[in-house]
Order: structure tokens, then sequence, then C-alpha cells
């Protein structure tokens, strides 16, 4: 499940790419009602956001988008851990 989440991000980045998007911005994707646990999902798109970056100028902006606190908590938690 961890392969096809981190495709999904990769996917999502193409197609910005493709179409030639200055911005996305993504849920946390997999952890409502398919219950994929929230901070390792959230380690799986800071992971491929940052990959993404790495060899990609765009998009410009990527957003994460938390519905409460506590998913909040997890992306701020992949994103220090990403920081190292």
């Amino acid at each position: 499940e961890a392969a096809l989440l981190a495709a999904c991000y990769r996917n999502c980045l193409a197609l910005a790419v493709r179409h030639g998007l200055a911005r996305v911005a993504f849920p946390a994707i997999s952890t409502g009602v398919y219950g994929y646990p929230l901070e390792e999902a959230a380690q799986i798109a800071v992971t491929e956001v940052l990959r993404h970056l790495r060899g990609s100028a765009m998009p410009e902006e990527e957003r994460f988008v938390c519905f409460n606190e506590r998913a909040a908590q997890a992306y701020r938690t992949a994103l220090a851990a990403a920081d190292g």
C-alpha cells in the first residue's frame, strides 16, 4: 500500500507538470475512509513531494491541506524530519 500511495503523489505531480500548473494542494490522501495510518501517509507525502522538487521547479507551490490538528501535526513532524 505504501508503494501505491507514493505512486499517487508521483502521478499527481507529473500531471501538474504536464498541465503547467503553478500550484497543487494535497489532502491527507487515503487517511480518511481508507484508514491509512496518518503518520505514515504524511511521511510518504512529504518524501515524494521533496523528491519531485529535487528534479523539477514545477509546480512552484505545493500545499498539504490538513483538516484537523492531528493531521497538521503529522505533516509538521514529517516536514521537520525531512529538514534533518
